[in-house]
C-alpha cells in the first residue's frame, strides 16, 4: 500500500457523493421483473436482454443482467460535482488502487455518460460517475421514492475485515460514523457500524461477528434499502409481497438508530431488499454525536422465513469462510 494521503489537508467528499446504482446478475429475470415491478412498485423495462429499473428521473438505478452469479456484482457511486472526480481518483491512486475508465457501451448500460471502475472491499466491483442519463418521471406503482442528493438508498454488507472496510470508506469517501449497534443472531453477536456520506443517516452499513470473524452470507451484500415516499407504499408492498409468495425475511418494524419503519423481503437472487419509510436525516453535522444501541429493532422485524435449514446453512458458510482470506482495498499493493 502506498503512503496514505493527508485527508485533513484535502477537500472533503462528504456531501458530494451518494449511492448511484446497483448491478445484479441473475438467471431469474422474469421473477425479478415480477418482484420489482408488481411487488415493490418500480418501473421495470427489458432493454437488450437486461432489466432496467427506475425509481426517479435517473434512466437506470438498478440493472439486472443475465448471468449465473445470483448476486450483486457492482455498486455505483455518483459524484455530485466535477471537482470531486479528480479528488477521488487521486485518493484511490494513493491507496494503490487501479482505476480504469469503462467503455462507452458499458457506461450506457449503466445509464451514465462516463464510468470509472475499481475493485472495492471483498472484491466487489465499485463504479463511479458524475453525470447520469435522465429520462423524466418514471412509471411507478408506488407513490415515489426518496433519492436526490441522498442517493439511491443504502446497502449493508458483512465483512471479516471491518476495520479495513471502515478505513477504506473513511479515507476514500470521507464517510462519517453515524452510530453502532450490537445484536445477537442465531447465537452469534453481530457488531454493526453505520456510515453516512451525506444527510442520509447511512449509505453503508458494515456488519461483523464479534470474536472470530466469519461471513455467513453467500451474497456480496446482506440487503439493499430503498426509501419509499409514504407509509402506504411500505404497507401495501408488504401485503403484495406476502400475497405473491415471496419470503419475508423480517416483518414490518422500526430501527432504533435511524428510526426507519421497514420490512425485508428476500429477492430472487437471495440477498434481501429493505423497503423503508421516514428515516431521520443528519441535518446538523456539528450537533450529531454517534450513539451505541443494543438490538437492531425497537419493535417488530419479526423473522417470518427463518428455518432450521437456513440457520444451518449460515453456520456452514460462516465456518467455511474462515479458510478464505477476504480482500481488502490496497492490501495487494
Amino acid at each position: 500500500m502506498k503512503n496514505p494521503i493527508d485527508i485533513a489537508a484535502e477537500p472533503s467528499l462528504f456531501g458530494r457523493i451518494s449511492l448511484g446504482h446497483v448491478v445484479v446478475q441473475s438467471r431469474k429475470l422474469p421473477d425479478w421483473q415480477r418482484f420489482a415491478g408488481e411487488g415493490l412498485g418500480l418501473q421495470v423495462d427489458n432493454v437488450d436482454g437486461a432489466l432496467v429499473m427506475r425509481i426517479d428521473e435517473h434512466a437506470r438505478r438498478i440493472v439486472v443482467e443475465d448471468g449465473p452469479a445470483e448476486d450483486v456484482t457492482a455498486i455505483g457511486w455518483q459524484l455530485h460535482d466535477e471537482h470531486a472526480l479528480p479528488l477521488l481518483q487521486r485518493r484511490l491512486r494513493a491507496m494503490g488502487v487501479d482505476v480504469a475508465e469503462a467503455g462507452a457501451a458499458e457506461a450506457a448500460a449503466r445509464g451514465v455518460e462516463r464510468l470509472w471502475v475499481f475493485q472495492g472491499p471483498k472484491k466487489l466491483r465499485f463504479e463511479f460517475f458524475t453525470r447520469p442519463l435522465l429520462a423524466g418521471a418514471p412509471r411507478l406503482a408506488a407513490s415515489g421514492f426518496v433519492t436526490g442528493a441522498l442517493g439511491l438508498g443504502h446497502f449493508a454488507m458483512t465483512t471479516r475485515e471491518p476495520e479495513a472496510a471502515l478505513r477504506f470508506f473513511q479515507q476514500a469517501f470521507d464517510a462519517r460514523l453515524s452510530d453502532t449497534i450490537e445484536d445477537k443472531l442465531n447465537g452469534v453477536t453481530l457488531e454493526l457500524s453505520f456510515l453516512r456520506l451525506n444527510e442520509r443517516h447511512h449509505t453503508v452499513a458494515l456488519a461483523a461477528t464479534r470474536g472470530t470473524r466469519m461471513n455467513p452470507l453467500r451474497t456480496a451484500i446482506h440487503h439493499l434499502n430503498l426509501q419509499a415516499a409514504s407509509l402506504d407504499d411500505v404497507t401495501e408492498a408488504y401485503q403484495r409481497m406476502r400475497g405473491m409468495g415471496y419470503a419475508i425475511a423480517n416483518a414490518i418494524g422500526q430501527h432504533p438508530n435511524d428510526r426507519e419503519l421497514s420490512f425485508y423481503v428476500v429477492s430472487p437472487s437471495g440477498f434481501e431488499v429493505e423497503l423503508g419509510w421516514n428515516p431521520i436525516v443528519v441535518a446538523d453535522e456539528a450537533a450529531w454525536q454517534p450513539a451505541h444501541y443494543q438490538g437492531i429493532s425497537l419493535w417488530g422485524h419479526f423473522p417470518e422465513s427463518l428455518t432450521l435449514g437456513s440457520k444451518l446453512g449460515q453456520m456452514g458458510r460462516g465456518i467455511a469462510s474462515l479458510a478464505r482470506k477476504e480482500y481488502t482495498v490496497g492490501a495487494a499493493a
